[in-house]
């Protein structure tokens, strides 16, 4: 039976609060996930953001359970084996996992949660939590992210030649994803605006999304 409106017009299920909500965000290495998201922090805005762990060893300008949580291979097998992780895949060689127990823990006390996943885990998660916001951090061209790759001397040509082959396919991705929001150089303060923006609009959805974890 449908719900009668009240007596502003709206039937009770349009007065429920949204639920909270699973953000996930991806694109190609190199794009500027993780500044994106330190100037998200910085904003204030009341977001959960969980760390990946991984197996890849610490750049200098790095710091544990900030950038990623560093762990051995050894201890990383171990959680998998034990099923511990959402989502967990090798990309160029070493293991990245988003850790299940900090994401529901988080859902759970009713915050938003956001994850900052390759466009391989995205994918992954996507089948498993198909009613996450899905958001795909693109460069404004292909020669920008070869220059940002190649600025910050991380990669060895091999690697960098990878990397840019593989952006290449992530980007015939764009279908799987809810938004793309393109990440201009010198235009941190915007991307982190329209994510704000995608999610207030996110909460104002008639019908809301509903997370439910494997």
């Amino acid at each position: 039976m449908n719900a009668k409106p009240d007596r502003n017009g709206f039937a009770p299920e349009l007065n429920r609060s949204s639920g909270p909500l699973l953000i996930v965000l991806s694109g190609p290495s190199g794009v500027g996930k993780d500044a994106v998201l330190t100037r998200l922090k910085e904003s204030g805005y009341p977001l959960c953001y969980i760390t990946t762990l991984t197996t890849r060893p610490r750049r200098d300008n790095e710091k544990d359970m900030v950038d990623y949580h560093f762990v051995s291979t050894e201890e990383y097998r171990s959680m998998l084996a034990e099923d511990n992780f959402l989502e967990s895949a090798n990309v160029y060689g070493n293991w990245y996992g988003v850790p299940r127990a900090a994401v529901k823990e988080a859902l759970d006390r009713g915050e938003d949660v956001i994850i900052k996943i390759d466009v391989q885990g995205a994918a992954t998660i996507k089948k498993t939590v198909p009613e996450a916001v899905f958001i795909f951090l693109a460069p404004p061209s292909m020669e920008e992210l070869n220059a940002r790759l190649t600025q910050r001397l991380t990669e060895s040509p091999a690697d960098l030649a990878l990397r840019l082959k593989t952006a290449k396919e992530e980007m015939k991705q764009l279908s799987r994803f809810d938004y793309m929001v393109v990440n201009q150089s010198g235009e941190i303060d915007r991307v982190v605006a329209t994510i704000q923006a995608i999610i207030t609009a996110e909460k104002c959805r008639v019908t809301p999304r509903r997370i439910a974890l494997p």
